[in-house]
């Protein structure tokens, strides 16, 4: 596509197998499908990937940082720093098209954008006040008030917001004359050969019969984990056989978990595995006869549930409105966010076969219809029409 390029800013490690860093990638890699020049502003951390018409522009790392945790750290703030600098020089050097700012970058890029008169898109993954309240800190109210404040300032200033599913509300409440769009990510239907997956519960030295109930996913706070390891023995009174594999911790994020277990003595009836490359989780998800998500709070859908959908495999999650905007209780078995009621919906759905295969067709069904990467790709298109196509206008205008 002739013209600029697009200038987009991820504060994330690129690529790394989690949420916003796949996201990222999924949004990259539509607009180099699409043959727009991409300019992608990122830490110094995380696999190298090449895409065509994609140049990575990571940040110094001149404190040698090796890994950045989820959420608010010191490193992190060392890096958005850097990438604040690296931001500053590229929009002197360069004339973009569009600045797409994912997260906090979305701060510093707005009051760059204003001086260099180009749009800001902001990738809204999840609301930052709602986010940080988890620290005592940003909990006293004339702080909350400020964070507040500033999401108000941001949400009201850029061309567009593109959130993930269960933000949109939020930002409309905010500033309802801002163009707000959820995204609905690419995740299509896999097909996983039977004799891979008995390879990989081999692996995992899983008993032939054994029935599993399969988590992916981060190991943070708020992904509701001490809940469900709290489900297993109620689980299991009722299913022997019951095997639960939690799939996704970092380095030393397993310990809770595993702390958890050892006190309900369920040994041999937990797997915990790290955080895995993308290209194998098809596989992981389609051993499963239960998919779970017991996220507690978080108003952003967990970019998991796209892959649980397309899994075809019945899903478990707690009944919170972040589920609520894509599952529904023809898609999955939505239980209250306690140990008690995972508990009783993994139950119910592992001793009822015509209701697992129900909730199974069901999402399945949804991923064939919705979820393809075409799709993903034609709301990145419209976006971008919108966005680009009048604001450049204007601008040159002016």
């Amino acid at each position: 596509m002739a013209g600029q390029s697009i200038l987009v800013v991820a504060p994330q490690p690129f690529l790394e197998d989690r949420g916003t860093p796949i996201a990222v990638y999924q949004l990259v890699e539509a607009l180099s499908r699409l043959g727009y020049g991409v300019d992608l502003l990122t830490y110094p951390l995380g696999r190298e990937v090449q895409l065509p018409g994609v140049r990575v522009f990571r940040t110094p790392n001149r404190f040698r940082i090796r890994a950045v945790p989820i959420g608010l750290s010191f490193r992190k703030l060392v890096l958005d720093a850097e990438l604040t600098i690296a931001l500053r020089r590229l929009l002197r050097a360069q004339r973009y098209r569009c600045i797409h700012a994912v997260e906090e970058a979305a701060f510093p890029a707005l009051l760059l954008g204003r001086r260099a008169r180009i749009p800001v898109i902001y990738d809204m993954q999840s609301s930052l006040p709602e986010q940080l309240a988890q620290r005592w800190f940003f909990r006293i109210r004339v702080v909350r008030a400020a964070l507040e404040a500033s999401e108000r300032w941001l949400l009201r200033g850029v061309s567009a917001v593109m959130s993930s599913m269960g933000l949109a509300a939020r930002v409309r409440a905010a500033a309802p004359r801002t163009h707000v769009g959820e995204w609905v990510y690419g995740s299509e239907p896999h097909t996983v050969d039977r004799e891979h997956v008995e390879r990989l519960r081999a692996e995992l030295r899983i008993p032939e019969h054994a029935r599993l109930v399969v988590y992916a996913g981060t190991f943070e706070d708020y992904q509701g984990l001490p809940a469900l390891v709290s489900a297993i023995p109620a689980v299991c009174r009722s299913v022997p056989n019951a095997v639960f594999v939690f799939i996704g911790s970092g380095p030393n994020e397993s310990t809770a978990v595993e702390r958890k277990a050892a006190e309900l003595n369920l040994d041999g009836r937990v797997r915990l595995l790290p955080r895995q490359p993308r290209e194998r989780v098809p596989a992981f998800l389609a051993m499963a006869d239960v998919l779970v998500s017991p996220r507690v709070y978080g108003q952003n859908l967990p970019l998991k549930i796209f892959d649980y959908l397309a899994a075809g495999r019945p899903i478990v999650a707690t009944d919170i409105p972040a589920h609520r905007s894509l599952l529904t209780p023809e898609r999955a078995m939505l239980v209250p966010p306690s140990a008690e009621g995972l508990a009783s919906g993994i139950r119910d759905v592992l001793l009822d076969s015509a209701l697992a295969e129900r909730l199974a067709g069901a999402a399945r069904a949804f991923a064939q219809r919705h979820l393809g990467q075409d799709v993903f790709v034609r709301s990145v298109q419209e976006l971008y029409d919108r966005v680009c196509g009048r604001e450049v206008a204007s601008i040159c205008a002016s």
